[in-house]
């Protein structure tokens, strides 16, 4: 029965997904036009802005999370098995030319993410713990829709905080029992434990928690890729021309496969780095700053270091082995890349990186699904109690996504992911006029030396929708 829906299902996925990846790069395209390529002009602005200590708008007594905490909650929810296995899955269906059209796709796409943050931070509510927004939030108050609202933050609780996590707690398992054979049992339970422990501190803990992990797990592979690319160096330039013929037909191999290279680099690209599905923004939202464009750009970087920089990380170590078309996918041929570079330790060494790629992704994926259902339970007075077993239920599912063989679930993975792309993408593309202006606002503030601002009277039709901003 299980494997008859994941078959019915992954049919409909094929289709609904390519006209995803379609729709998404046309995004990118026009967004990028109308930006004036924001995600290459302000560059030097992103770096700026994640190292600087940004005043905001809250009082001081008031719990606030930073800009760099909330681009490191959506950073952890990015970086995670995708990374890992979904680069290796790519490079095996769509060739090495597949890492090429996933460069490119972030390239493009990242403006996607500018767009739909700037408006997250525009439209914003204020909650206990911190602010609160997501393609919810500005679908309700910008587009006054909350039908619509609601098929998107029930897709996001199914897919990131439900489903995702699943996967993620699988990958971490299985990672860990080849390895270092512990048994999958213990694992279930250890991750289950530290899951909860985590998340029952809400969003401050996940903050802190995240600010600490993803620049360590990051740097941590960087510095693994780095030493493998520089006692490989002298195989660096072929492997790049490797990778453009590929991309393009011009590698006889790879001839006939250009369109899986191109389709396989966009989708493993989307799935790992999230431009434009609409869940970077419910991380954004949060964050207290002084302009909405601060944490667009902000979280335009997370695109880059996650895609251009760990991915290719990944792809650098899978190509310089050689081993790319050994017949091995997904995290086995990613461990098998790493054991040739530097003997047995290396698949200790993946399993330790998935588990911290993987873990954080729990804990970002699962605040995705908290705003979401803080949102669907506005008002009630049964609000606490929905949350309390969203997290025992969050439990529950990383103990059995631990254990059990999971084909149905990564199915379902799709499928709400494609549900919330679009429905999050007709917001953007109807809303993105105002963070466009509000862009506009922050370009003349900077080029007339001020460190922007702004004001809800800038925008003076949507008022009345930022409550979070003075006038």
């Amino acid at each position: 029965m299980q494997k008859t829906v994941a078959d019915f299902l992954n049919r409909i996925n094929t289709p609904m997904a390519t006209l995803m990846v379609i729709v998404l790069l046309a995004a990118g395209i026009w967004f990028t036009f109308k930006t004036k390529g924001v995600q290459f002009t302000m560059l030097g602005e992103m770096f700026r802005l994640l190292f600087k200590r940004d005043k905001g708008k809250q009082n001081k007594e008031e719990k606030r999370v930073s800009a760099f905490a909330a681009f490191m909650i959506s950073l952890a929810s990015r970086v995670g098995t995708g990374n890992l296995a979904g680069v290796a899955t790519a490079i095996v269906i769509g060739g090495p030319g597949a890492i090429f059209w996933m460069w490119v796709m972030a390239l493009i796409g990242s403006v996607n993410t500018f767009i739909e943050c700037t408006l997250a931070q525009l439209f914003k509510v204020k909650g206990k713990e911190s602010f609160l927004g997501g393609p919810a939030y500005y679908i309700t108050k910008g587009l006054h829709k909350r039908w619509f609202a609601v098929i998107f933050a029930v897709a996001i609780i199914a897919q990131f905080g439900l489903t995702n996590n699943m996967v993620q707690a699988n990958t971490i398992s299985s990672a860990f029992t080849e390895a270092f054979t512990v048994s999958p049992t213990v694992m279930a339970v250890a991750l289950c434990v530290l899951s909860l422990v985590v998340v029952f501190g809400g969003i401050q803990r996940i903050a802190k928690v995240c600010s600490y992990i993803v620049p360590f797990m990051a740097l941590a592979y960087l510095c693994i890729a780095v030493w493998v690319i520089v006692t490989n160096i002298t195989a660096v330039p072929h492997i790049l021309s490797l990778i453009v013929r590929s991309a393009f037909g011009f590698e006889q191999a790879a001839g006939g496969v250009v369109g899986m290279a191109i389709l396989m680099g966009f989708k493993r690209g989307i799935f790992s780095n999230e431009a434009g599905e609409g869940s970077a923004p419910n991380a954004a939202a949060t964050a207290d700053v002084s302009h909405p464009v601060k944490q667009g750009l902000i979280q335009t970087l997370g695109v880059f270091t996650d895609t251009l920089l760990v991915c290719s990380c990944t792809a650098f170590i899978i190509m310089c082995s050689g081993l790319y078309d050994c017949g091995a996918n997904g995290i086995e041929l990613t461990q098998l890349a790493m054991t040739h570079h530097i003997g047995p330790a290396g698949k200790y060494i993946i399993a330790i990186c998935i588990f911290f790629f993987a873990f954080s992704s729990i804990i970002g994926n699962y605040y995705y699904g908290e705003c979401n259902l803080m949102f669907l339970c506005k008002g009630s007075r049964n609000s606490k109690k929905v949350i309390q077993i969203y997290r025992i239920v969050l439990g529950l599912l990383i103990f059995l996504g631990s254990l059990m063989t999971i084909d149905i679930v990564w199915a379902l993975v799709d499928f709400f992911m494609v549900i919330m792309t679009v429905v999050n993408l007709i917001a953007i593309f109807l809303l993105g006029k105002y963070a466009i202006k509000l862009l506009e606002d922050y370009r003349s503030q900077r080029k007339a030396g001020k460190e922007p601002e702004y004001h809800s009277s800038t925008i003076p039709e949507i008022s009345a929708e930022t409550e979070c901003w003075d006038d």
